[in-house]
């Protein structure tokens, strides 16, 4: 503007681009119809319009994608359960799976025992004019013990359990030795198998010759594998049976048929670990069952066993009476029990009510819910001792575990068997839940076995190590110093 225009001229100018500007600005709006309708003034036209950018689609009422394809489809209902697969399978294939696998059901199988144990044997102490809590006191005591077994055999490494294998076999046959020995041994319910140790004490030597067995033979096949000498029959067979069959033999001189059976289980699982051929496997069987055969043959107590399988009367003579009341205590738990302590059959109608057939009172008391938790326990060791003797390397931990996992699953397959009335009555206890010190001690030093070598497992070993105090401050440190300040 030139610098001698007059101010009227300056104000006129002013005025024609005002008025300009506002034809731009209100030309587009008159030129179509209002948004808020044909009866709204122009001047709220402007207060109308849409904000600046596109303007999005209503969303749909569900909340979901819209049916025209717009919007974040949710993720199908296959693809959630595929997910939680995945992140069980890998919690599940974790390192320290099957050491926390035996140790937690080891102990949950031993502490409930306990419980059973004081529930099932209250009765039976009154009976025998002693405290309601006589048996448990001495299971208690007993698991104390043992619990510092399988402490101790949880730390000790594998050389010393290889170590320790001779002097507990040749320790296990002299005691079975001094118990057919007259005024050493002593007889309990027909079977000599026991040595008085004091006071209200007793010791079955045949319940540590299974430890022994499984100890000495599985160092046994470690050394011939490490010779390549187990492709040769008599290396497979020679020493390792005649040991067992020697065992076998002080076993059967006081009558503990119950104890054979499960020894020769532990034997055909060390055979069938160590690669045994179809017939030589065949052939071992086929002798042990012609043997188990004349034994029952010769026995009218062991036939009378035999033919209590599936019997639902008490028979002649009361022949089944406990096979038969195992069963009723079994049907009147249904699916809860009748509570903890309000067993019936244990008033003097149960027979070993707190040992061979405390898997009964556990129906009765706890319901199938109680019953299917003891198996899902024994279930869980089982496959966690299965899962360390094939992933290990070395042949001693694989012959060991594969052994102890032998032991534990054919004693509990037989008296659960025994008590459903599939099997014939063996009397054996049921590994760590039954009331007895002789079975207790070796069977949580086998437990305490399973964690050692569950340790021993390089990936299992670094995780422990990861999760010790000292490591985990250091490493922690060191990433604390590595780390950039940020100053310049």
């Amino acid at each position: 503007m030139p610098a001698d225009e007059s101010p009227a001229a300056r104000g006129a100018g002013r005025s024609r681009a005002t008025a300009a500007i506002s034809r731009v600005l209100t030309q587009p709006l008159l030129a179509g119809p209002l948004p808020g309708g044909p009866g709204l003034p122009a001047g709220l036209a402007l207060r109308s319009r849409p904000a600046t950018g596109p303007r999005r689609p209503p969303s749909p009422r569900g909340g979901g994608p819209s049916r025209s394809g717009g919007g974040q489809p949710r993720p199908s209902r296959g693809a959630g359960v595929r997910r939680t697969y995945e992140r069980a399978r890998r919690a599940w294939d974790r390192p320290l799976t099957a050491y926390y696998l035996i140790l937690g059901a080891g102990m949950l199988i031993t502490v409930l025992g306990l419980v059973m144990v004081y529930s099932a044997s209250m009765i039976k102490a009154l009976e025998l004019a002693r405290p309601s809590t006589y048996f448990f006191r001495k299971q208690f005591l007993a698991a104390v013990i043992g619990a510092g077994l399988m402490l101790l055999a949880s730390r000790m490494p594998v050389k010393l359990h290889r170590a320790l294998a001779y002097p507990l076999l040749m320790g296990t046959v002299f005691l079975m030795v001094l118990v057919q020995v007259p005024g050493i041994g002593m007889s309990v319910n027909g079977n000599q198998n026991w040595i008085y140790v004091g006071g209200p004490f007793q010791l079955q030597p045949s319940e540590f010759g299974k430890l022994a067995l499984i100890l000495w033979g599985a160092d046994l096949l470690a050394r011939k594998q490490d010779r390549r000498l187990l492709a040769q029959w008599k290396h497979m067979l020679v020493p390792l049976v005649p040991v067992a069959f020697m065992l076998l033999g002080l076993i059967m001189l006081g009558g503990d048929m119950g104890t054979a059976i499960i020894l020769t289980a532990i034997l055909f699982g060390l055979l069938w670990l160590a690669g045994a051929p179809t017939r030589l496997f065949a052939g071992v069987l086929a002798f042990a069952c012609l043997i188990g055969f004349l034994l029952i043959k010769t026995s009218p107590n062991r036939m009378s066993r035999l033919g209590c399988i599936g019997a639902s009367e008490p028979g002649p003579g009361d022949s089944c009476w406990q096979a038969v009341h195992g069963i009723y205590a079994l049907a009147s738990g249904g699916w809860f029990g009748s509570g903890l302590g309000a067993s019936v059959e244990k008033w003097g109608q149960l027979p070993e009510p707190h040992t061979d057939f405390i898997f009964a009172i556990t129906g009765e008391e706890l319901g199938l819910a109680g019953t299917l938790s003891v198996l899902a326990l024994f279930a869980a060791l089982g496959y966690a001792g299965i899962r360390v003797a094939g992933r290990t390397e070395d042949p001693f931990v694989r012959y060991a575990a594969g052994g102890v996992t032998t032991w534990i699953t054919a004693q509990a397959v037989i008296n659960i068997g025994a008590v459903l009335g599939l099997l014939p009555i063996a009397g054996v206890p049921l590994p760590l839940f039954s009331y007895g010190g002789s079975a207790l001690l070796p069977t949580m030093f086998a437990v305490g076995l399973l964690i050692a070598f569950a340790r021993e497992d390089p990936a299992a070993r670094a995780a422990l190590a990861m999760r010790r105090p000292g490591v985990r401050w250091k490493t922690m440190r060191r990433r604390v110093m590595k780390r950039p300040s940020g100053e310049r």
